[in-house]
């Protein structure tokens, strides 16, 4: 098994002193949780900073400096100045309010984005100090945005991952940030990113498209000549553990204390950190209302409101705790009897014992954040339940929502739905709380931490490394001169010609693009030429294909290689299984931006389904015809609507088109090689991304040649239709004399 390189702003232990004697606690925590697992069993290394360590003697270090290492844990130092600019500073005065859209929250030129890379290059070349090859490296969250990007460069052959574990921003709010495009540059030096919600995901993707102008295609993105996919991978717990923690006696007992104190009281709780994205404010105002709509209420009901430390160092954490201080005094001053207190506050971190006391006491567990990327407390709430009651008051705005669809979802900023929502949790029958809870638990289960950890470091290692982006030569007089120089008058050759807009012009609709008599006439010299295969690789159907070219002496493949007829005259077979669920739901989708998008129409193929924007509406936009600005968006929903499909999304020349994983040209080489004649050259021409697959597939030594512009790995460039058939005329009449002299001549580079 390949090591794994964990990287996280925070070591997964705690150093303090104990009588003079140095101690390392383990973090508690879903990142600890998830990765000790891989952490141990690859013999991995793990890189954080170990927190602010106490003043240590020399021989306290070395006992430190030995414990860590033979934990495998790498200390990552920052100085205080580092610290709070990196920390304090960027990570959690700009980053962490932005992305949770707490704008109101960003102080004002807050400096340290220096700081902030310096630390994250520190990060960086820690790692590439230590890894070796074959190892797997892990990058954790929004400390560390610049870690991949900065790694790549040091490493270029790493494979690298790299999660985020709080939401991204919708493009116009990420936007906001003065360092934007560096920032998307480093995420994007990652093999793998992931992402908590589909959502997140989509995000991620409109905003490289209009920060960067880069094109998602469902999870995968190339950019820089690689690949990164993205992906969606909800972080569970430790359900297992959590309850276990609910069975043991203390925790039993505990919990039927807390019942007691309660003297029959329904109990509310809410254990939150210290945050202004938590949404305690209107989760008091929410209570506070009820209280006043049914004051009888007050007097049935205790809350226990935890609230963990955090980030006290950060002004605006000192306002939010004096702000609730002021609610629960509010609420208890007025809503207080001599025997009861509405509104216990708990302003302490617990111990995970104590935790599970609350949650196996509370009637109702209050989840209610502004925003969050996930929310464990809700997961773990439902794990501790092996009574299978309780209900779970849920945020819309957390992550755990979109996969606890049983709890009760409410908007946090509406405090009349959130008071309604906790009246309805108090007083829900309870075949209803065990239904909800039955289900909610079960998926809790399903989904845990390690699995978790297991699917994203599987989809990592599963990456390849993707051939860079080469220099691609436009046909030149002399790049033409050595061009025919390789191809012999007896050499003999392979083919491989694309049809729209390599052979024949695109023309409007399918059915249009019949081939002319003159590249009919071509075709059949280039197949008469000794020694010489030719074939037809299209994205057009088997039956349009075979209508148009099937009496020449030449092979078929149609549908991008679903269908081939490698011989003239010959069956047709199929390469790919088609099978799949996914086409209903496309073919809605396309449907509907047909409605919306005039001139546009949906083709049906075997396998396949494409909408073609070709004579759209010619309205302008930003720069983009109406189609392009249509196709975009309609690539960035099927990237959601897809997520967990087998297929893939092609951007083609005026087309969207999805198909299945395995299906795309390259697939037919195989058979095209063993039908070619010895020693042959192959020859291959394509103008878009459904002909790279062809090139990528093809043996070394072969010609390669892009027609039009954009990004490509062929050898050769020819500006357009009329240039192919100038070159292939010079091929069916002998390479000594092409028949006319591309018209372009200046080089380019993608």
């Amino acid at each position: 098994m390949s090591r794994i390189l964990i990287v996280s702003n925070r070591l997964p232990v705690t150093a303090t002193v104990v009588e003079g004697e140095v101690r390392l606690d383990p973090s508690v925590g879903g990142l600890a949780t998830g990765m000790r697992g891989p952490h141990e069993r690859s013999g991995g290394l793990w890189l954080g900073w170990p927190g602010e360590l106490p003043r240590l003697t020399s021989e306290q270090q070395r006992h430190l400096d030995r414990a860590l290492e033979e934990m495998r844990l790498v200390p990552v130092h920052l100085g205080k100045r580092a610290l709070k600019s990196f920390y304090e500073g960027i990570s959690n005065s700009i980053i962490w309010p932005l992305f949770h859209y707490q704008v109101e929250e960003l102080t004002a030129a807050v400096p340290g984005w220096h700081e902030y890379r310096e630390v994250n290059e520190r990060f960086a070349r820690m790692v590439a100090e230590r890894i070796r090859p074959q190892d797997v490296v892990w990058v954790h969250d929004y400390q560390l945005l610049l870690v991949p990007g900065i790694l790549r460069r040091l490493v270029p052959d790493a494979r690298i991952g790299f999660f985020l574990h709080i939401p991204f921003p919708s493009s116009e709010v990420f936007s906001l940030l003065p360092w934007r495009g560096e920032i998307l540059e480093g995420m994007l030096g990652a093999d793998l990113i992931g992402f908590h919600t589909p959502s997140y995901m989509r995000h991620f993707a409109t905003t490289i498209q209009r920060v960067l102008g880069l094109e998602t295609n469902i999870d995968r993105v190339h950019h820089d000549g690689r690949e990164t996919r993205i992906g969606v991978f909800p972080m569970g717990i430790d359900v297992e553990g959590w309850s276990a923690r609910a069975e043991d006696p203390s925790v039993y007992h505990e919990a039927e204390r807390i019942r007691e104190e309660a003297r029959g009281r329904k109990i509310i709780v809410g254990i939150d950190r210290l945050d202004y994205t938590k949404g305690l404010e209107p989760r008091l105002l929410a209570i506070e209302r009820l209280f006043e709509q049914e004051p009888a209420l007050s007097e049935r009901v205790r809350m226990i409101q935890v609230t963990v430390p955090s980030r006290e160092g950060v002004e605006a954490y000192a306002g939010l705790r004096r702000r609730i201080d002021e609610a629960v005094g509010r609420i208890n001053s007025a809503y207080a009897t001599p025997g009861a207190v509405p509104v216990h506050r708990l302003h302490r971190a617990l111990s995970e014992q104590n935790v599970a006391a609350l949650y196996s006491a509370a009637d109702v567990m209050l989840v209610t954040p502004l925003r969050d990327g996930m929310n464990l407390v809700a997961k773990e709430f439902v794990a501790s339940r092996n009574d299978e009651d309780g209900v779970l008051v849920l945020s819309e705005f957390a992550g755990a929502a979109t996969e606890l669809g049983e709890a009760l979802h409410v908007n946090p900023y509406d405090v009349q739905g959130m008071a309604d929502a906790i009246k309805r949790a108090l007083t829900m029958e309870r075949e209803e709380r065990r239904e909800r809870m039955v289900a909610l638990r079960r998926r809790v289960r399903e989904h845990d931490v390690h699995r978790w950890a297991e699917e994203f470091l599987d989809t990592l290692r599963s990456t390849q490394p993707q051939p860079h982006i080469a220099y691609t030569e436009t046909l030149s007089l002399p790049a033409l001169q050595r061009f025919f120089q390789r191809l012999r008058a007896d050499q003999p050759l392979v083919l491989l010609i694309d049809y729209d807009g390599t052979l024949v012009p695109f023309a409007d609709r399918p059915e249009w693009a019949v081939p002319d008599e003159a590249a009919i006439d071509l075709l059949r010299r280039l197949a008469e030429r000794p020694h010489t295969r030719v074939h037809v690789v299209t994205g057009r159907s088997r039956d349009s294909i075979e209508g148009w070219l099937g009496a020449l002496p030449i092979g078929l493949h149609a549908e991008h290689g679903l269908w081939s007829r490698v011989r003239p005259g010959g069956p047709w077979r199929v390469n790919v299984n088609t099978k799949g669920e996914w086409r209903r739901p496309v073919r809605r989708l396309m449907e509907h931006f047909t409605s919306t998008t005039g001139g546009t129409f949906i083709e049906d193929k075997t396998a396949s389904v494409a909408w073609h924007y070709r004579t759209a509406t010619a309205d302008h936009t930003n720069g983009a015809s109406f189609g392009d600005v249509q196709a975009r968006e309609m690539r960035l929903l099927l990237g959601e609507l897809l997520s967990n499909a087998p297929v893939e999304v092609i951007a083609g020349n005026k087309v969207v088109e999805v198909r299945p994983h395995g299906l795309h040209k390259g697939i037919i080489v195989p058979a095209v090689l063993a039908d070619a004649p010895e020693q042959a050259t192959i020859v291959a021409f394509g103008d878009d991304r459904t002909d790279e697959d062809l090139f990528a597939a093809l043996p070394d030594g072969s010609i390669t040649v892009k027609i039009g512009g954009g990004e490509s790995q062929a050898l050769y460039r020819l500006s357009g239709v009329d240039d192919v058939r100038a070159l292939l005329n010079g091929i069916a009449a002998g390479p000594r004399e092409p028949a006319k002299r591309p018209q372009r001549s200046s080089t380019m580079h993608t």
